[in-house]
């Protein structure tokens, strides 16, 4: 990185950081400080949402998820939109009705006491565990490229975060995110239009996408019914718009987004909106991967990009080994690079099916061996991390853009990890001090539940700075966190099911169906992780389904079997 990249890099996170606290200084109330005042507008609202959602993870993985495998993770935002509606006609006029701080004071109100905190408990593990992945993520990443150490990147990205949350509230976390959002679609768009600058001058879009197609990078529709395959059409409009249901509708980190709505008008245009912008930012942000696949088709590609396991083997006794692959990939390289020429160059139909059939062949070959290289970086470093997705787009950014440009995609990445962790911290340190610390010390004063909630969210902070230190790296960062986002998803939505629209089912029989639903999805996860080879392979958007028929399956068993007594029937919602 130059002078430039650093001044810009610094500038953009310290004016967000600056900003968002000088913009929202002086909450008075809980009210100020955990709903932004109720005034921010749909705008507002969608852009905090997507960013909620849109973490560093979004911007390094994705563009690698193409590189390799194609457009077809588009499909696991297809029920998003679906989503956005069923919580628009039922679960935001609720809350809003009831005038909730947290998603979780609504089932005290449907159930009981111990109903709510089981819930707001589930919450506060899978969303800390989460915090702590969206600061790993970046941080393990750039310290890897850039050579930065990593415990100070990750300690750096937390403080940030933690300044700024913990000041200023939920609206110090609205009001930066439109900031984020800002430099993260100016960051990607430039990267987009960078790429297809530097391919070749005689190949256009139109050309760069025929060459994606012919490499199978094309297909975004599956319609099969294999379980062995994670994304398809019909896992992503089912388990999809479960995991969407449960992550907008009952996830405090989303919720709080939208109970800061001036209106429940304001609060629905603003879901609405992230439903209508979402797929196609991430249909936008997979192309970007494909545009890096396609140059890498004109341009020589590392054989792995991950340079901390390359240094590990090149520094072995294989350096020779590995060394002889490279130049096996070098020449490799030369013939793809020729054969994509003529490829865009010809108008011949018989010919042009022929160079296809040698370019997959030469793919193939070149995808062989990187996972020859793989093994040899393994037996350098047994401790070494293979998987190389989440490294392509950072590698091409600092590899080939400009100065100030890398700077800028490099704050991009991090104000993406600050956005989301933001809004994490704000929302564990809201449910910790509303739905737990509230219920055990009641009569307090305003300022005393604001003070608590400003010392949940920096003991959040901390909790996630040391989870983010101790976390691993998996076969893909966006995978990992919604692998762990569903082991509890689909339990939390179908308790908010139930208590929507199954008025018979009372709180004990479904306090006894979440435990017990819990422990079988803890259960069916690590059979099909033995079952499908490894973390990585499994069909996890199921996971959000299966745990919410589930829970709502027991729970009616059980109130059947037990009974209604009187202490069990279901409170008024109105």
């Amino acid at each position: 990185m130059q002078q430039l990249d650093w001044i810009v890099l610094c500038s953009t996170l310290l004016f967000i950081v600056l900003y968002g606290t000088w913009k929202t200084r002086g909450s008075k109330n809980v009210t100020d400080y955990l709903k932004g005042g109720n005034d921010a507008r749909w705008w507002t609202i969608g852009l905090s949402v997507m960013a909620t959602q849109a973490s560093a993870i979004t911007f390094l993985s994705t563009p690698g998820q193409a590189f390799h495998s194609g457009m077809g993770f588009v499909q696991f935002y297809f029920g998003l939109p679906i989503a956005m509606v069923i919580i628009c006609l039922v679960f935001i006029p609720i809350y809003h009705r009831l005038k909730v701080f947290t998603a979780y004071e609504y089932l005290e109100t449907r159930f009981d006491r111990k109903t709510r905190t089981l819930t707001a408990i589930l919450f506060l593990i899978q969303r800390g565990l989460a915090a702590g992945i969206t600061i790993f993520a970046p941080a393990i990443i750039l310290s890897a490229v850039l050579g930065w150490n990593l415990s100070y990147l990750i300690v750096i990205i937390g403080v940030l975060v933690i300044i700024y949350t913990v000041l200023g509230g939920t609206k110090a976390v609205s009001v930066t995110q439109k900031q984020q959002m800002a430099v993260i679609f100016a960051g990607m768009f430039i990267a987009f239009l960078l790429i297809l600058n530097y391919l070749p001058l005689d190949i256009g879009f139109h050309n760069a996408l025929e060459i994606a197609g012919a490499n199978g990078k094309m297909e975004v529709l599956d319609f099969s019914f294999d379980i062995h395959n994670k994304y398809t059409f019909w896992s992503g409009i089912i388990g999809g718009s479960f995991l969407a249901l449960s992550y907008f509708g009952t996830d405090q980190s989303q919720v709080q987004r939208y109970l800061s709505g001036s209106s429940l008008r304001q609060s629905q245009m603003g879901l609405i909106f992230n439903g209508l912008l979402k797929v196609p930012m991430q249909f936008g942000i997979l192309l970007v991967g494909i545009m890096v696949f396609v140059f890498y088709q004109f341009n020589s590609s590392p054989l792995h990009f991950n340079p901390a396991a390359v240094q590990d083997v090149m520094t072995s006794e294989y350096a020779e080994e590995y060394k002889a692959l490279i130049q096996e990939k070098e020449a490799l390289d030369e013939q793809l690079i020729a054969r994509q020429y003529a490829f865009s160059a010809t108008d011949d139909p018989s010919e042009k099916e022929l160079l296809k059939e040698e370019i997959q062949i030469l793919n193939i070959t070149e995808n062989e061996l990187r996972d020859q290289s793989k093994v040899i970086i393994k037996k350098a470093n047994p401790d070494a991390e293979t998987n190389d997705k989440d490294y392509v787009f950072i590698h091409f950014i600092l590899e080939n853009l400009p100065r100030g440009l890398i700077g800028l995609l490099l704050a991009v990445i991090l104000s993406a990890a600050m956005s989301s962790t933001a809004s994490e911290l704000n929302a564990l340190g809201s449910t910790t001090a509303i739905d737990l610390y509230k219920r055990s010390v009641e009569g307090r004063e305003e300022k005393h539940y604001v003070r608590a909630s400003k010392w949940f969210t920096l003991l959040w902070g901390i909790i996630a700075i040391m989870v983010a230190s101790v976390a691993d790296l998996f076969d893909n960062l966006i995978n990992l966190v919604n692998i762990v986002g569903s082991l509890f998803y689909g339990n939390v939505l179908g308790i908010f099911l139930l208590a929507f629209f199954i008025k018979y089912v009372g709180s004990r029989a479904t306090f006894l169906g979440a435990i017990i639903t819990q422990l079988l999805i803890f259960a069916l996860f690590y059979w099909s992780v033995q079952y499908f080879g490894g973390v990585d392979e499994v069909p996890y958007l199921w996971l959000n389904l299966i745990g919410c028929v589930l829970v709502m399956g027991i729970a009616v068993v059980l109130q059947l079997t037990i009974g209604k007594s009187k202490d069990q029937l279901p409170k008024s919602t109105t």
